[in-house]
């Protein structure tokens, strides 16, 4: 069949490696979008304003986030140990990006002052960035599981 040729398969580390920097990548361009607005509100207010979002957003990865995150390591977990690349997403995460990204424009172009949202770009940002360790943690134990299979693989064959 021609559409399984096109699907681009991948190990399943991968699959938790590319959660991960997505969530790290949009995470970081919040913060980073956040401070920049917040530049022009003099250093205190900036400051005060940016500790308000990262309160924010630990709040938000203790009761949001991080369920997301394990919920979406649960089912990358029950994958094959090769899958479509895409499926690092659940196709109705795809619909909840394409949402949160339409938003994000409607919000930049309303009147509502950017100090305002940069508190929540900070919060939904800062709590993204830290719910990515999740996918990180779960690599790392992934790669470490692989290493240890390979060596004793490779102690089974020289006879030791």
């Amino acid at each position: 069949m021609i559409l399984a040729r096109l699907k681009p398969d991948v190990p399943k580390c991968w699959l938790f490696a590319a959660c991960g920097v997505l969530w790290s990548v949009v995470g970081l361009s919040m913060c980073f979008a956040a401070m920049n607005w917040l530049s022009t509100e003099g250093l205190v207010l900036g400051i005060e304003l940016e500790l308000v979002g990262l309160v924010v957003a630990v709040a938000a990865l203790q009761w949001g986030f991080s369920g997301i995150a394990r919920r979406n390591i649960r089912r990358l977990r029950q994958l094959s140990d090769k899958g479509c690349f895409f499926a690092f997403q659940a196709w109705k995460s795809y619909l909840i990006i394409a949402f949160m990204i339409v938003l994000g424009i409607t919000l930049r172009r309303s009147p509502i002052p950017r100090a305002a949202l940069a508190i929540v770009y900070t919060a939904i940002g800062g709590a993204l960035f830290l719910a990515s360790f999740h996918y990180y943690r779960h690599l790392l134990r992934l790669l470490r599981t692989a290493n240890r299979q390979n060596e004793r693989s490779r102690k089974s064959r020289n006879g030791n």
